[in-house]
């Protein structure tokens, strides 16, 4: 995967020996309003995932990759490819970041690599992501990388009980 490499870090495949970093960003109730967590998942229910997670992107229509430091070979987030429509030519992305190494160019450098492997690899026409509109950071770094602010999704996400509105973001090949 050498392929999957950038200037700071490499994306990978998740291994099982990633049980305990999936845990811990699975069930930070602070990821939740994004990912659509309602409840914590269990670290058997995370073992089946992790067992499933060799499944081709075209069977289980997403795709999850460890976000890994080059030096430290340490694991600092995860990346998503999800929604995947073969059909249609597109797959949404997210990026997840754990605190302590967040503002440090990462998350960058991860959809550096990304963006080309989806289009070269993947064939997509274009990849989009979904930020609600107050997550300013993720919005630069989308804005970054050529995404484009496409529309607004009204009162989208319930948080804290209140709405918020969600924006989409499209890069088209």
């Amino acid at each position: 995967m050498e392929n999957l490499r950038g200037k700071k870090i490499s994306l990978r495949a998740l291994e099982p020996e990633d049980l305990e970093f999936l845990y811990a960003a699975e069930n930070n109730e602070a990821n939740w309003e994004v990912s659509n967590t309602q409840a914590p998942f269990s670290k058997y229910l995370l073992k089946q995932y992790l067992e499933n997670a060799h499944l081709d992107i075209y069977d289980a229509k997403q795709l999850r990759l460890v976000i890994e430091h080059n030096v430290s070979k340490q694991t600092i987030g995860l990346i998503d490819l999800f929604d995947f429509n073969p059909q249609h030519k597109r797959v949404g992305v997210g990026v997840l970041i754990a605190a302590e190494f967040q503002q440090k160019g990462f998350a960058s450098d991860a959809l550096a690599v990304l963006v080309p492997y989806a289009f070269t690899h993947l064939n997509v026409h274009q990849l989009y992501a979904n930020i609600t509109s107050d997550n300013s950071k993720s919005i630069a770094l989308f804005e970054k990388h050529r995404f484009r602010e496409v529309g607004v999704k009204k009162d989208w996400i319930l948080s804290n009980g209140k709405f918020k509105d969600e924006l989409l973001f499209q890069l088209i090949k």
